[in-house]
């Protein structure tokens, strides 16, 4: 009887140590499996899209040193536009302006200049805004004078949450395109230093990245404007001392647009390094992107989007064509919205119609 019981007492505990065995080996391989679906960066874009191959196999040679396209970590810099290229520009038009339209049009507690009011009234209601000239920009930044950086921020992020024209499920602050987002967290999970250089304003652009990008306030480069010191009073700022008391406030003056060339020598300052990698997606983006592919130490890459999509964006098929030709000429990387990815604001987003002109 007691050989009995012990026998099945043995065997028993034998069941009970292959039963855990088998539940560790289970919870192992779905450990594997979630990595393995986690080891695709780049789920959004479509397998057969030549820029996603293009990208994967210049990362993967950045970092092995055995390769001869090996990039010391330090030197894999890459340098990102902001709309058009990681975010939306066309519904109906920049985030910036948006929100300077905004500002004077349905904002009751600000009182705008009537250069202001007609900026934005021709833009809204007949689609026609102004040239980019240093009497626009002033005027665009005088609309927030007054504003410290910080109120300026929750500025912007209160108008990152109203909904975004032209497309339903969205709200303005969400409008980022979800391929590029996974290029952007692909790069960085690779050891890039990934920065963002826009032509839209510095301050304006931190909060729209914060809490999408894995970028820092200190890696984004934009458009500047001058900041100063609220009692100043048009003091010398050679000669103003800061003060516990003292509190910095936008002057209203814009200093530099952050388009074309500015964008090179925005970069030399500022990151002190040439990018190996550049991402954009106009002309405003030429000298960026030429400046980190010609002469070059390192094997360089510059990729342009091709606002190619009119089902799921509002695409501009003559510009696509035009930007495919500069692809080709310069040396660039096409990257196709319409057949390079699965999706781009993500399926819970869909294109809608923009508001009528009164």
């Amino acid at each position: 009887m007691n050989s009995n019981i012990n026998g099945r007492s043995a065997n028993d505990s034998l069941w009970r140590r292959a039963r855990v065995v088998w539940t560790v080996l289970a919870i192992s391989l779905g450990m594997v499996a979630a990595g393995c679906r986690r080891a695709e960066p780049l789920s959004l874009w479509n397998d057969s899209a030549p820029a996603k191959a293009a990208l994967e196999k210049y990362v993967e040679a950045a970092k092995d040193p055995r390769s001869p396209g090996y990039i010391p970590q330090e030197r894999r810099i890459a340098v990102f536009d902001l709309d058009g290229t990681l975010f939306c520009e066309r519904a109906p038009t920049y985030f910036d302006w948006q929100l300077f339209e905004f500002r004077v049009l349905d904002d009751k507690a600000f009182k705008p200049t009537e250069a202001q009011k007609a900026a934005a009234e021709g833009s809204r209601f007949e689609g026609r805004r102004p040239g980019l000239t240093k009497e626009r920009e002033d005027m665009v930044a005088a609309a927030y004078a007054g504003m410290s950086p910080e109120e300026f921020c929750e500025y912007v992020r209160s108008f990152m949450d109203t909904p975004q024209p032209g497309f339903t499920g969205m709200k303005r602050g969400e409008a980022f395109f979800k391929p590029m987002i996974q290029v952007v967290e692909y790069l960085a999970a690779n050891g890039f230093s990934v920065y963002v250089c826009t032509g839209s304003d510095r301050i304006l652009t931190r909060a729209l990245v914060d809490g999408t990008l894995p970028i820092a306030p200190s890696r984004v480069i934009g458009s500047d404007v001058a900041i100063v010191a609220a009692d100043q009073d048009g003091a010398d700022a050679l000669k103003y001392v800061w003060e516990a008391e003292s509190k910095p406030a936008l002057k209203g003056t814009s200093l530099v647009k952050n388009l074309q060339l500015n964008k090179v020598s925005a970069i030399i300052r500022e990151i002190g390094r040439r990018p190996v990698l550049a991402f954009g997606n106009s002309m405003s983006d030429a000298s960026m992107a030429n400046y980190t592919i010609q002469g070059n130490e390192y094997p360089a890459l510059a990729f342009m989007l091709l606002c190619d999509d009119t089902v799921r964006e509002y695409g501009n098929i003559d510009a696509a064509a035009q930007m495919r030709e500069n692809c080709a000429k310069y040396g660039w990387v096409s990257v196709s919205m319409r057949d390079d990815w699965k999706t781009v604001y993500g399926e819970s987003v869909s294109k809608g119609s923009l508001p009528a002109r009164p």
